[in-house]
């Protein structure tokens, strides 16, 4: 069945005669569009793509089963038309990816025709993967590998957080990434103790616990891996929370199965690590789903209630961060299978001082 087709199928379980996809990511998974300007309009029968003059060749060669129409005006206009055009009578929208102006100029325009705001129902189409968006996610993955070998080649105390996100960054273009899937993570020293410390001017120094959060782009799919490692001996208490962290990860990887849902799974990570009395020092989630977006379902977390199904793609990301001293987090990507998981990821996990 076509991703169309199972568009399609959820429309007519909602009574919606029409979608408009908005979103540069369920744009790109419904159309196969790498532009920057377009929109799309499914309805039970049709599917068109919109844009402009610059993007129609390529629409063409991309969006292959959609009809292109190009606007040289407003691009909501000529959505309007084609609406009318074809009778919609219920357009379902990305709540999510329409802002309230253009809202404004949507209703304005579609005097008879009911407009419904929709969320999440594109994103639940997108979390099976198929074959070759595994095989992407894949290539992302195993650049990530070769970029964290490659930066354990090079660091040395006084390089600053940035040089080694940037060689980092630079390296995995040259494997063929087409760029990083968030702003790259180096936290070190006392920084590790930030979840999110993005690279600053801070120099690394030796006894320096480094927190690296990085990924990439491949073929437009995302690898996300956590790395935690030192440049010295980092301490007894950095060894004791490297060691919980690494023991709640591996236990994450043993339970996570088709039928676990993301709160049973959050557990196995959240419990154990509270079992050692760092529960309050783990505040984030345990995982999320990756794909085309670096963030999207299914995800793993205390209020993630759906059960996994083969072809999900999770991470596996517990951590402890202790402030004013530093912090663990150690991930990897894992493929949901019929029997179990896959790691897609398969950096040293082991604490590595250098």
């Amino acid at each position: 069945m076509t991703r169309i087709s199972r568009l399609r199928e959820k429309m007519k379980q909602e009574n919606l005669d029409a979608f408009l996809i908005t979103s540069p990511y369920n744009l790109r998974y419904f159309t196969n569009f790498t532009g920057t300007t377009g929109l799309a309009v499914v309805t039970n029968e049709q599917a068109f793509f919109v844009t402009d003059f610059r993007y129609t060749q390529q629409a063409a060669k991309q969006a292959q089963d959609f009809e292109i129409v190009k606007n040289s005006g407003s691009i909501f206009a000529t959505v309007a038309e084609l609406v009318q055009h074809t009778q919609v009578n219920t357009l379902a929208f990305e709540e999510d990816y329409i802002t309230f102006s253009e809202y404004g100029l949507l209703k304005e325009l579609m005097t008879t025709t009911n407009l419904v705001p929709i969320s999440g129902l594109l994103e639940g189409l997108r979390e099976v993967k198929e074959e070759k968006e595994i095989e992407a996610i894949q290539q992302a993955c195993n650049i990530a590998d070769q970029g964290f070998d490659h930066i354990l080649k090079m660091i040395k105390p006084g390089m600053t957080e940035i040089e080694v996100a940037n060689q980092l960054d630079f390296f995995m273009r040259s494997l063929g990434a087409s760029g990083v899937s968030f702003e790259t993570i180096v936290a070190s020293g006392a920084r590790a103790a930030m979840p999110h410390g993005v690279a600053s001017q801070k120099r690394i120094e030796r006894g320096d616990i480094i927190t690296l959060d990085f990924g990439c782009y491949y073929d437009g799919y995302v690898s996300d891996m956590t790395r935690t490692f030192a440049i010295g001996d980092p301490g007894e208490k950095m060894k004791e929370i490297y060691q919980i962290v690494l023991d709640a990860q591996l236990k994450v990887i043993e339970a996570a199965q088709p039928g676990v849902s993301g709160i049973e799974l959050d557990a196995v990570a959240r419990d154990y690590i509270t079992s050692f009395g760092y529960g309050e020092a783990f505040g984030h989630s345990t995982g999320h789903g990756i794909g085309l977006d670096i963030h999207e379902g299914p995800n793993v977390s205390s209020r993630a209630d759906k059960t996994f199904v083969s072809g999900n793609v999770i991470t596996d990301e517990p951590g402890i961060y202790l402030p004013e001293t530093g912090g663990v987090r150690i991930e990897d990507d894992l493929l949901i299978t019929s029997v179990g998981n896959e790691v897609l990821t398969h950096s040293p996990k082991e604490l590595i001082i250098l």
